[in-house]
């Protein structure tokens, strides 16, 4: 206990430092803010799909709610059903109860549709020397990375990539149609 309360004085409390200005958060938010409306004319609705991650993207992904990177001021939301989705945020490798499930989310996409994926395990980066699916692969369970299902546009990677990396990745996506 001793050795837990030094730790603490030495450190300091974190969560009560004051915001510091980002020039690289505000410069994206503009961007991101002038791309989506030159592309789409109006706001940017995203479906969140996970193929089967170990949920390191997702609380990436819930933090661009958060008031700091506040999507929601941008004109981005979030929604239920991919029919109501200009882009699909797909994250983790596609396990293989998944692939129909991904597969009937992309056609219900309606034209022009835009496919994101998340995370070393869906890009087929990282630790994996080859193997596609991140630190799980290719197996029986699993069919590796999105684009082993799906086309993806844009892939985002990183374990877990960051909320400001995520938006990055979105920015490429709108632009790029």
């Amino acid at each position: 206990m001793y050795q837990l309360l030094k730790q603490i004085l030495v450190t300091g409390i974190k969560t009560e430092a004051p915001p510091v200005a980002d020039d690289a958060l505000r410069v994206t938010t503009q961007r991101l803010e002038q791309a989506m409306l030159k592309t789409l004319g109006r706001a940017l609705v995203i479906r969140h799909i996970d193929a089967g991650s170990c949920n390191g993207c997702e609380l990436e992904i819930h933090a661009l709610g958060n008031p700091y990177y506040n999507l929601e001021a941008l004109g981005i939301r979030f929604a239920a059903s991919p029919r109501h989705a200009d882009l699909l945020l797909v994250t983790g490798p596609v396990a293989s109860n998944m692939v129909v499930a991904l597969q009937r989310a992309y056609e219900a996409t309606p034209a022009p549709k835009l496919v994101v994926a998340v995370g070393d395990c869906g890009c087929n980066t990282g630790n994996c020397a080859g193997n596609s699916g991140g630190i799980f692969g290719e197996s029986y369970a699993s069919r590796g990375k999105v684009a082993n299902v799906i086309p993806v546009d844009v892939a985002v990677p990183g374990c877990p990539p960051t909320p400001l990396a995520l938006m990055q990745g979105i920015l490429t996506a709108i632009s790029g149609k």
